[in-house]
């Protein structure tokens, strides 16, 4: 039984998942487009080596978060990404058929929620995130929640009978053991740079309190890290700061990642990103040239500095860094 007070913050947290910022876009008045699809499940080559899925489904075309540096910005599905949204109608249909074949040949795998934002203000009316985790329930499929919604809390009851009854591959039931991961992802604990660079998503500390109460009703949970933003929230020490707040607030795992910046349309995230430092923080311009100059993820020394930085931090501040 959750307390009383615990199931007041819940439900005050719920009702934030649907808040977008005035200072964003005006979600509400958007149309979104009910489509049909011909499949909603996507197999993977291989396991994912940081989120450990095997697949992962995507309820939804275009994201209400809002995020300047989305790596989905720069292909073709991040064109107006922040205007065109696009709502799987018969999402939870065809993932059924798919996963029931999968099933039936014991081809279980982690299912992944998502590429992009699951848990998208519209989803509140549309449900279809639910609806995917009631047929991975139904056929005993584990998965990972990667959010910054607090709008996760809503279907905890479900996640809890997911955890207990997932079938996990072979080679993950003694390091893993759950059915159910749930992670928040954070570029900065910096309320004023989310206003920047993420602007519908719930503030850094909504999103730790939602982990801390998810922690409390028993999942594993974590913080992704991804991505830092060089010259912003990349140093020692604000990774260091970022590390022990997530431990604080009940974190079982950290993953720390580096920021891609793709394409030079007016859509991508490189054109906006840069748009972005412009505005705010025009004295980064010329750094951010030189890091990007020729490829559109960071240069590999810089990616092994933070990684190993961010395990060393990890192991003093008494965190695991990853999964397993």
């Amino acid at each position: 039984m959750v307390p009383g007070n615990q199931q007041a913050q819940i439900k005050d947290l719920v009702h934030y998942g649907a808040y977008v910022p005035k200072s964003g876009v005006d979600w509400c008045n958007k149309m979104v487009n009910e489509i049909q699809v011909k499949s909603i499940l996507n197999k993977h080559k291989k396991r994912d080596d940081w989120f450990l899925d095997d697949y992962s489904v995507n309820p939804y075309y275009g994201c209400q978060i809002n995020c300047l540096y989305c790596y989905i910005r720069g292909s073709k599905y991040g064109t107006n990404m922040g205007r065109t949204l696009s709502a799987k109608m018969n999402a939870p249909s065809v993932l059924r058929k798919q996963v029931k074949s999968r099933a039936r040949k014991k081809e279980y795998g982690i299912i992944f929620f998502s590429s992009q934002e699951a848990y998208l203000p519209i989803e509140k009316k549309y449900k279809l995130t639910r609806r995917l985790l009631d047929v991975a329930l139904l056929y005993r499929f584990p998965v990972h929640i990667a959010t910054k919604s607090t709008l996760v809390l809503r279907d905890l009851e479900l996640l809890k009978n997911i955890d207990r009854n997932a079938v996990l591959p072979a080679d993950l039931i003694d390091v893993l053991a759950r059915g159910v991961i749930i992670s928040f992802s954070f570029s900065s604990l910096d309320e004023e740079l989310g206003k920047i660079f993420e602007t519908g998503a719930p503030p850094p500390e909504k999103r730790l309190e939602t982990m801390r109460l998810c922690k409390e009703e028993g999942f594993l949970v974590g913080v992704n890290l991804i991505p830092v933003l060089p010259f912003l929230s990349d140093s020692k020490e604000q990774v260091g700061d970022m590390i022990r707040k997530a431990k604080a607030y009940g974190a079982d795992f950290v993953r720390v990642g580096s920021l891609n910046l793709y394409g030079d349309g007016p859509a991508d995230s490189r054109t906006l990103f840069f748009q972005a430092l412009g505005r705010h923080f025009p004295e980064l311009i010329l750094k951010y040239k030189e890091l990007f100059h020729t490829h559109p993820s960071l240069p590999w020394s810089y990616q092994k500095k933070l990684e190993e930085m961010s395990i060393k931090l990890c192991e003093e501040i008494g965190i695991k860094y990853g999964i397993v």
